[in-house]
């Protein structure tokens, strides 16, 4: 079936801390697709267990957080065999804890800072990152670059709800390369005005910089984009995903994270990427779904 002629039900929201960023998102899609010419139905995801309305074709999921990206809801529209855009469950879960993730993509042979599990008698010496093993968006991110930092950290770490994560903090620049089918999107490189790339910074109109194809040698960038396509495939991502590394001063790379379902909103990085290269973004949102679809005929969806 054409993604034209589907009925697509955009689920955003959600139940999780970026439901505001998730709405966005769903808001763009809708827009999009309604723009050519796709039936589009919107569904506010306020609890578990989500009605899809009668008739719907294919679900275009624009949620995060848990309950969007942590395998649930896949699991959910797997078993009522209802197709969806973007990774089965098995992929979302293990790509959403960023300890199990690491542990596969470091089998892989992608490289990865040192990281483990938060303790409170934990031996590290800064500089390093303490953050939750499964959220987004740099909710409860905390940079401890200098000893005095460490007491601060540790009584806001334990005020956490949910298991949290150290892990050694790599300088350099941040960026991100999207994945689109089997296509590795341009470069895009993350230059915020001030501190790290945190909820404010991303989401803030003008708070960061983004250069898109990055300012870097062809051959650099063609080594991120094989080390993004590496790290998709390691965790079984399919149709989309976005992928996080920093560049330090020494060219290494270090890959932070794999989003299973990236932003699409208009400050989201795989829309700006594919208008890079060629893709609008109507277009992109076309594509997903028919990847979606494809994958869906094959019964690859797990």
């Amino acid at each position: 079936m054409k993604p034209e002629k589907m009925k697509v039900a955009v689920l955003a929201g959600g139940i999780s801390r970026e439901r505001d960023v998730s709405l966005r998102s769903g808001a763009a899609v809708a827009k999009a697709l309604r723009s050519v010419g796709v039936k589009v139905l919107e569904v506010d995801v306020k609890e578990r267990g989500v009605k899809v309305p009668q008739g719907t074709d294919i679900c275009f999921l624009c949620l995060h957080g848990t309950y969007g990206e942590d395998g649930e809801i896949q699991a959910e529209l797997e078993a009522a065999q209802m197709p969806f855009t973007g990774s089965g469950s098995v992929a979302s879960a293990l790509a959403f804890d960023k300890l199990k993730a690491k542990e596969a993509l470091v089998g892989a042979g992608v490289p990865m800072a040192e990281s483990m599990a938060w303790r409170r008698d934990h031996d590290w010496k800064p500089p390093y990152v303490c953050k939750p093993v499964a959220d987004g968006s740099s909710f409860g991110v905390y940079l401890v670059r200098e000893e005095k930092e460490v007491a601060a950290v540790k009584k806001s770490v334990e005020k956490w709800k949910g298991t949290m994560m150290i892990e050694r903090l790599v300088e350099g620049t941040e960026m991100t390369v999207g994945i689109l089918g089997e296509m590795a999107l341009p470069v895009v490189e993350i230059r915020p005005a001030k501190g790290f790339y945190d909820y404010q910074n991303k989401y803030t109109v003008g708070a960061t910089q983004y250069l898109c194809p990055a300012p870097i040698p062809k051959e650099k960038a063609e080594e991120l984009q094989s080390i993004a396509r590496s790290a998709h495939q390691a965790l079984g991502c399919e149709v989309l995903s976005r992928v996080d590394l920093i560049l330090d001063a020494e060219g290494k790379t270090t890959v932070l994270e794999v989003n299973t379902l990236p932003g699409m909103t208009d400050l989201s990085l795989l829309p700006k990427a594919g208008r890079t290269a060629g893709i609008d973004f109507a277009s992109l949102c076309l594509k997903i779904l028919e990847l979606s679809w494809e994958k869906t005929k094959k019964g690859v969806v797990k």
